[in-house]
């Protein structure tokens, strides 16, 4: 069985795709699935080519047995969307031409979305490579970039609407990220063949028994008895961050508690300016680190702080930050509501929910969870507990296999 991953994103660029595609890709691989990888130059997040590949319009590489085809994408710092556009048509075209050129046939062609547009150059080389299309929904576009407010020229939008449509109904296979993906497909086209590829997490490499002590607190100045309430992540607008913001200004007379962000992103510089006008000595940006130092990080913080803003569309989101956190013993903080609180909290009892968007009941949550070390330590064992169960990677590419055979 051969299968090509169509994606943007892939390692070693750091990120919640990167990683999820990688590591499925990797464990299809040794259950006998012939992969290969067609991706663009790395840029993310900083939106800057890496330096070894400056200048290349095609570069072959393997990454621990996968064959991974690199191909030219246009890279810009601004936000407009001209730009934006520029970047995802400059892959598609450049994605197509490659693989027509490069690469054989497959038996399956996996597209990951976002970006949507990404399914032109999918339906094209699908149809070139006599390959079924399976269209990987890892966030529902343009529906949340429309509800978000990135994208509001209605031309725009009808012509994403419509691409959404022809591509759900071109799959043999529509897969998405979490059931209130599957669920939203369902709805809109009945006739459409889903299947629920959730995210998941590798057990053996976040595993806290196997990882030292590090010295990432005294590196950052913080102290042993510090109470670090971590965020890491994409610094977006989907996350509604202000709140921590604001949560740390109510919580300023405590001086142990420390509020740390690592990651970069589109809003970054914005938290920034909060932080300097309500004079935030408390809140704490650090930059974004690789895959390799994260599990020390997750070790050694005492709570992981997971938001999105108060939207409908977010009811059927699980960020993908929870999995980590929670395979370290990492008690969470959960400001989505929805399918994630049903999961993790309900069902898993592995953190404390709080509102969306709501500082003051995020203040409360963090109060209760530092003030009861018992609570936090055992819900911390919960976590792991449930997404060995339920969300061990090794389970899910097996899964997923057997779903291909049938095909």
């Amino acid at each position: 069985m051969k299968l090509l991953i169509l994606t943007q994103y892939f390692p070693p660029e750091v990120g919640a795709p990167q990683n999820r595609l990688f590591e499925l890709a990797v464990r299809l691989q040794k259950l006998g699935i012939d992969i290969t990888v067609l991706t663009a130059m790395p840029n993310y997040p900083q939106m800057e080519i890496y330096k070894e590949y400056v200048g290349k319009d095609y570069v072959y590489e393997e990454v621990e047995s996968l064959k991974v085809h690199r191909s030219s994408i246009y890279v810009s710092k601004s936000k407009s969307i001209i730009n934006r556009l520029r970047n995802y048509f400059s892959f598609v075209v450049s994605s197509a031409k490659t693989g027509k050129n490069k690469l054989g046939d497959f038996d399956f062609l996996l597209c990951e979305s976002p970006p949507l547009f990404l399914g032109y150059s999918a339906m094209r080389l699908a149809k070139q490579k006599n390959a079924k299309l399976i269209f990987n929904v890892s966030d529902l576009w343009p529906e949340s970039a429309e509800k978000l407010n990135v994208v509001n020229n209605k031309w725009l939008l009808k012509l994403a609407y419509n691409l959404e449509a022809k591509l759900y109904k071109r799959s043999v296979l529509v897969t998405g990220q979490t059931q209130g993906i599957c669920t939203n497909i369902n709805n809109r086209f009945p006739s459409v063949k889903t299947y629920w590829l959730p995210n998941g997490v590798d057990l053996n490499y976040y595993d806290p028994s196997k990882v030292n002590e590090s010295d990432w607190r005294e590196k950052n100045n913080f102290s042993k008895d510090d109470v670090i309430l971590l965020y890491a992540g994409i610094i977006g607008i989907a996350q509604g961050l202000e709140t921590i913001l604001t949560a740390a200004k109510n919580l300023k007379e405590n001086s142990k508690l420390k509020f740390v962000f690592i990651g970069s992103g589109p809003e970054k510089e914005k938290l920034l300016k909060i932080k300097a006008d309500l004079q935030l000595d408390n809140v704490f940006f650090l930059d974004a680190i690789s895959k390799k130092e994260m599990p020390a990080v997750l070790k050694t913080v005492n709570a992981a702080i997971i938001p999105l803003r108060k939207l409908e569309l977010f009811l059927g989101a699980i960020p993908s930050k929870i999995f980590e956190n929670l395979a370290m013993e990492v008690p969470i903080l959960l400001g989505v509501d929805g399918e994630a609180r049903k999961l993790f909290i309900d069902k898993g009892n592995a953190g404390i929910y709080f509102d969306p968007e709501n500082a003051d009941k995020l203040a409360k949550a963090i109060l209760k969870l530092v003030e009861d070390k018992d609570l936090a330590l055992q819900m911390g064992k919960n976590g792991r507990r449930f997404v060995n169960e339920f969300f061990n990677r090794e389970n899910i590419a097996q899964q997923f296999f057997e779903q291909l055979k049938k095909i």
